[in-house]
């Protein structure tokens, strides 16, 4: 900040928020008093010094579940626990004495090269799991400590690195999965993506932050990051005086307490991008709210106050100058990228779908050959579970497809396996209540099958979620479906589902973007889904209006019509 600061007044309760730049550093809660002791990211050492030798029972609290998120890793949920339990015991007792391990792929880049290390890496040591997140993240499970050591350096001897995956950090960035290959890009995020990784990343300046922040960045028409729902999103457009450059978009996330980003009303042209990114992560650095874990997400922040205070801050205090009006984009296209499509060199990306981002490491390394043969050297995964071999030699793109169909990975899926998402759900996560990736699984190939031969002219999203936490964004797709338990009739736990229904992004160009409306009274248990979303969908097709969309459909008819 500089000293022609703006002044900010405390919280109007008189209580400290703990924001650093007004309350002062004093940690309020445990989580900040374990990032107060030292820098989380010298928990690094002690792994491999320590831990790695000594064994799981050797690793204090605050390491265990504080510290080593700043590296990628999270304990895995114990097996042996069941959904029932999960609101009872805290994460601490949930835990087993595995992790599940992020790897991060910034803007989802990945060469084939890197893919295969990936992959063995997953056979040795992760039992061959390997899931897409819609982080563009791959995440490997059942990862022993005695083994982090030898992943680490595994990765890293490959260009690849799991640091700030997790934790109160700049987590991955969401890029434009057609970054610097589409025609009809209107600015290359890439050199963006690659300056706030080399430069941020790891910076233990931005290592303490409330809580984590999250980044989008792409310069495609189709707007394929979804600018709403995070931290900070840049946009490309084109200015009628300045030329191609950003929209803003800030103070987005879902999870229990969803808000939709709103745009900062600015222009920052390319060679500004840098210094805003690292303004805005400071200001919520310096002002995020950090005495209560739920109310420290920048949306909170920002919602307190509203977008001319923040620009005014972020003008004033941390850049130094004024930044230009922006003007909106107008999104186009479908953001998912699947399929064949021609790049502007000529050659092709063929976007894959795997079922709800599942796949192994086995499948992973054998797409990478599949691409190399095909003439690539790169994929990049998309922040909706799907893979894109870039690329391709247009004469090879039969027979990638032809091998890839055979891994798991289809570039013509059914419109209910292109559009449904599910979350890690309770096999690994200790926030679930629920099974999401084998319910998902079951849902798309009973829906294929019932509507096997109608035709469908528009995507109806589907998102199933273990938990509240919303990780596939249940609140802005088409269906959502939030997990949960039930008793049965025999009074045993049933696996059921809450359903939101008509949530939207602009950027999914929507014709009524927003959050979804959640349908409270209704619950659906798993073995029951296919029947009640065939039933709703099939009076969405047989009562919509011309080009009428399923959110625009289900916010204008009676809710009787959606049960």
């Amino acid at each position: 900040m500089n000293a022609n600061t703006t002044r900010i007044r405390p919280s109007s309760s008189g209580k400290s928020n703990g924001q650093w730049a007004v309350d002062g550093r004093t940690p309020l809660n445990a989580n900040e008093e374990f990032k107060a002791v030292e820098n989380p990211l010298r928990v690094r050492e002690r792994i491999e010094s320590i831990y790695a030798a000594a064994g799981h029972g050797s690793i204090p609290a605050d390491d265990l579940h504080g510290r080593f998120r700043w590296w990628g890793l999270y304990t895995q949920r114990d097996q042996s626990i069941g959904g029932s339990r999960t609101a009872s015991l805290s994460p601490e007792e949930l835990s087993g004495e595995h992790f599940l391990l992020r790897v991060r792929l910034d803007g989802g880049a990945i060469t084939t090269g890197q893919l295969k290390v990936v992959g063995e890496i997953s056979r040795r040591f992760a039992r061959n799991t390997a899931d897409i997140t819609d982080r563009q993240n791959v995440q490997l499970h059942w990862v022993d400590i005695a083994d982090v050591p030898e992943i680490w350096r595994r990765l890293e001897a490959a260009g690849l690195r799991t640091t700030e995956a997790c934790g109160d950090t700049p987590r991955g960035i969401l890029g434009s999965p057609v970054a610097g290959i589409a025609a009809d890009e209107v600015i290359d995020p890439s050199g963006l993506i690659e300056q706030i990784r080399e430069r941020y990343i790891g910076d233990p300046e931005l290592a303490n932050l409330p809580r984590k922040f999250k980044t989008a960045i792409t310069g495609h028409p189709s707007v394929d990051v979804l600018p709403e729902i995070n931290d900070i999103s840049f946009v490309g457009v084109v200015h009628p005086e300045l030329g191609p450059g950003w929209d803003i978009w800030i103070g987005g996330g879902l999870s229990t307490s969803p808000k939709l980003g709103e745009r900062l009303g600015v222009f920052v042209a390319p060679g500004q991008a840098l210094e805003v990114w690292h303004a805005t992560i400071s200001i919520f650095r310096d002002h995020g709210y950090r005495r209560l874990r739920n109310k420290a997400r920048m949306k909170f922040l920002l919602a307190d106050w509203g977008v001319e205070k923040f620009r005014k801050v972020l003008e004033q205090d941390y850049l130094g100058y004024r930044l230009a009006d922006g003007i909106p984009v107008v999104p186009q296209g479908e953001p998912d990228h699947v399929g064949v499509h021609e790049q502007v060199d000529g050659r092709r990306w063929v976007g894959l779908t795997p079922i709800v981002g599942r796949t192994s490491g086995s499948s992973l390394i054998g797409l990478a050959e599949a691409a190399e043969a095909a003439g690539s050297r790169r994929l990049r995964l998309t922040p909706l579970q799907k893979i894109l071999v870039i690329d391709v030699d247009p004469h090879q793109v039969a027979g990638l497809i032809a091998r890839a169909e055979k891994l798991g990975f289809s570039a013509s899926p059914s419109r209910f396996r292109r559009h449904t998402m599910a979350c890690t759900g309770i096999e690994y996560c200790k926030m679930a209540f629920v099974n999401t990736k084998d319910t998902a699984a079951t849902v798309i190939a009973e829906l294929e099958n019932r509507f096997a031969g109608v035709d469908i002219d528009v995507p109806i999203t589907i998102a199933i979620n273990g938990c509240p936490n919303s990780c596939v964004r249940i609140q802005t797709s088409d269906i959502g479906l939030k997990g949960q338990l039930a008793k049965g009739a025999d009074g045993s736990e049933v696996e059921t589902f809450q359903v939101h229904l008509g949530g939207g992004l602009t950027s999914g160009n929507r014709q009524l973007p927003g959050l979804g409306k959640t349908l409270r009274a209704l619950k659906v248990d798993a073995v029951d889904l296919p029947d009640y979303l065939e039933r709703v969908i099939r009076r969405f097709l047989g009562e919509r209006n011309d080009q009428e969309s399923f959110a625009r459909w289900v916010h204008r008819v009676n809710e009787e019509a959606l049960r």
